[in-house]
């Protein structure tokens, strides 16, 4: 086989995380239309991820985000997002570059991407940190970053309920 001089891969990837910049980008002028919202899962130990120290002791190495409700200060660049939610009624802020994300989904549409982050090559096949949803909920079921063996979101807003 030929090797693969236009290095496909990376271009794929690049496309993937355009797709979330253009989503995040349109929620910033616009607003979450309708149901959708949005669990983003990240590799918290990437280059460029600033959480606070007590985040990243609680998540050693990857964490799953929910932008439905209760989210503020949105602001997305050319090569990453900043957000605010609160986590245990404590206000912090994320700044989380696009190469940093491993996932990408929205359960009001059952869509999502599969990302490479920065930390996939050193990640082991079962390195993931648990996390804990706020207040028991779970996570919808479908496919998603949320639906690997052992793993859980962690919740920051609360979901909607249907009636």
């Amino acid at each position: 086989m030929a090797e693969d001089l236009i290095r496909y891969d990376i271009l794929v990837q690049e496309a993937l995380r355009g797709v979330v910049r253009k989503v995040l980008s349109e929620v910033v002028r616009t607003g979450l239309p309708g149901e959708h919202h949005f669990y983003i899962s990240f590799y918290t130990r990437a280059p460029g991820v600033r959480i606070s120290q007590r985040l990243l002791e609680q998540y050693d190495q990857e964490m799953t985000i929910v932008l439905q409700n209760q989210y503020w200060d949105l602001k997305v660049t050319e090569t990453g997002f900043e957000v605010g939610l609160s986590f245990d009624g404590v206000p912090e802020t994320l700044a989380i570059p696009f190469s940093a994300l491993k996932g990408f989904f929205d359960p009001s549409v059952q869509f999502g991407l599969q990302l490479n982050g920065e930390n996939a090559a050193a990640e082991g096949p079962h390195d993931r940190q648990d996390a804990a949803a706020e207040d028991g909920d779970e996570p919808p079921a479908g496919p998603g970053p949320a639906d690997s063996p052992g793993e859980k979101v962690v919740s920051l807003d609360r979901f909607r309920k249907k009636p």
